[in-house]
């Protein structure tokens, strides 16, 4: 099946989502880009491939590209976030992620040398 998805733009969607989320969670964007299963950079990742879903719209399958992962990988992460959204405060503070990520400025398209 052809994709129908800009994915520079998705993976700098993912970019800039990856940096708010490693500031909010104190931890650099390399640990949230890194394959360790330790925390929080684990938690940081999972939290991106979540706010990357929720906040553009974005299916697994797009959100997964953008990440360069297994669509499997996000699903599971964004099913348990979801699960955690049951505590208000941990929802309040993922709604603010969001707000932050969606009212950032988009990503500027890069020209291509003529």
């Amino acid at each position: 099946m052809k994709q129908t998805w800009d994915t520079g733009e998705d993976r700098a969607r993912a970019r800039l989502v990856m940096h708010i989320v490693a500031a909010a969670l104190n931890v650099s964007v390399e640990q949230v880009q890194g394959d360790t299963r330790m925390q929080p950079e684990m938690a940081a990742r999972s939290i991106a491939y979540y706010i990357t879903r929720t906040a553009f719209g974005m299916s697994l399958a797009r959100v997964a590209a953008a990440f360069g992962r297994d669509r499997s990988t996000v699903a599971h992460a964004c099913a348990r976030l979801e699960e955690r959204r049951e505590d208000a405060r941990f929802d309040r503070w993922m709604e603010a992620l969001e707000d932050a990520c969606i009212s950032a400025p988009a990503p500027v398209a890069q020209e291509r040398a003529a």
